[in-house]
C-alpha cells in the first residue's frame, strides 16, 4: 500500500524563491521624479523661448513705426520748407509791386515816371497819430508753467486753457474796431489792412517778428465807446470766464494820450466787376 503525503516546504527554501522572485530588476521611485522634472524643464526652455520671440516681435514692429515716423516728419519738414520758400517769393513779389503806383507806370516814361513812383512809395501810407485812446493787456495764466511741468497733474484742464490764443487777441481788436478805434497797435505795431495777428504755442507773430506775452493793445479813440463794445463782445465774454477759472489776464486802462508813429502799409489796388452796356 503506497502512502500518499504532502511534504511540507521548507520555510528557508520558499523564502529564498520569495527573495528571489523580488530581486527582479524595477525602476527606483526617484527614477520618475528625475523624468518628471527633465520634461518640466523642457517645457519651461520651450515656453521661454517662445516668449522670447513673442517679445522680439513686437521691438521689431516698434522699430518700423518709428522709421516710418522718422520718414513722415522728413517728408512733412521738407513739405514746410517748399512752401516757406513760396511764401518768402510771395511776399517779396507784392512788396516789389507795392512800391510802384501802377497809375504813374502806365503813365509815366522814362526816369521821370521811376522818380515820381519811388518818392510817392517813400510816403509812408499811416500817418502820425496821437490822442485819448484805451489799453488792453492780455497775459498768460500763472499756472501755465505749474500745469505743463507737473508730470502728475490729474487734472481735466488742458495746457492750453492756460495760454493767450490768436482768437483771444483777435477778438480785442475787432472790439476795438467795433467801438470806433481810429487807430491801433499791437506790441507797438501799426495796425494796417496788411496785419494779420498768428499764434504759434504762446508765441504771437506779428509782421515778421515774434512776441511773448504779456500781449499790449492800444487804439486811440473814444474810450467809453471801445469799453461798452469790449463789454458787448461775446468772444470778451467768453474770454473772461477763462480769466475767472484758469487765471489769464486781462486789464483794460484808459490812456490819457497815445502816440502812433506813422507807417507803411502793404495795399493793394482792388478790381471789381461791372455790367457792360
Amino acid at each position: 500500500m503506497v502512502l500518499f503525503s504532502r511534504r511540507r516546504k521548507d520555510p528557508a527554501k520558499g523564502s529564498a524563491r520569495a527573495v528571489s522572485s523580488h530581486r527582479m530588476p524595477q525602476k527606483p521611485w526617484y527614477a520618475s521624479l528625475v523624468t518628471i522634472l527633465i520634461f518640466s524643464l523642457v517645457g519651461w526652455l520651450f515656453a521661454v523661448n517662445v516668449q522670447s520671440n513673442y517679445d522680439y516681435t513686437p521691438s521689431t514692429n516698434t522699430e518700423e513705426l518709428l522709421t516710418q515716423r522718422e520718414r513722415k516728419v522728413t517728408d512733412l519738414t521738407q513739405e514746410v520748407k517748399s512752401l516757406t520758400n513760396q511764401i518768402d517769393v510771395l511776399k517779396k513779389n507784392i512788396s516789389s509791386a507795392s512800391r510802384v503806383n501802377p497809375d504813374q507806370a502806365n503813365t509815366g516814361t522814362g526816369d521821370s515816371g521811376n522818380a515820381n513812383a519811388s518818392s510817392n512809395s517813400s510816403q509812408p501810407n499811416l500817418t502820425a497819430v496821437k490822442g485819448t485812446g484805451i489799453t488792453v493787456v492780455l497775459d498768460d495764466s500763472p499756472l501755465w508753467e505749474q500745469h505743463a511741468q507737473s508730470s502728475n497733474d490729474d487734472s481735466t484742464n488742458n495746457v492750453n486753457d492756460y495760454v493767450i490764443h490768436q482768437q483771444d487777441i483777435e477778438a480785442v481788436v475787432n472790439a476795438l474796431w467795433a467801438g470806433g478805434a481810429e487807430a491801433m497797435t499791437i506790441q507797438g505795431q501799426r495796425v494796417t489792412v496788411s496785419t494779420a495777428v498768428r499764434c504759434v504755442g504762446n508765441v504771437l507773430l506779428l509782421e515778421g517778428k515774434q512776441y511773448a506775452p504779456p500781449y499790449k493793445i492800444s487804439a486811440i479813440g473814444d474810450y467809453s465807446r471801445m469799453t461798452t463794445a469790449l463789454n458787448s463782445s461775446e468772444a470778451i465774454k467768453i474770454y473772461k470766464e477763462y480769466v475767472k477759472a484758469d487765471g489769464l489776464g486781462y486789464s483794460v486802462k484808459k490812456e490819457s494820450e497815445l502816440y502812433f508813429p506813422a507807417a507803411t502799409a502793404t495795399t493793394q489796388t482792388l478790381k471789381y466787376a461791372s455790367v457792360s452796356r
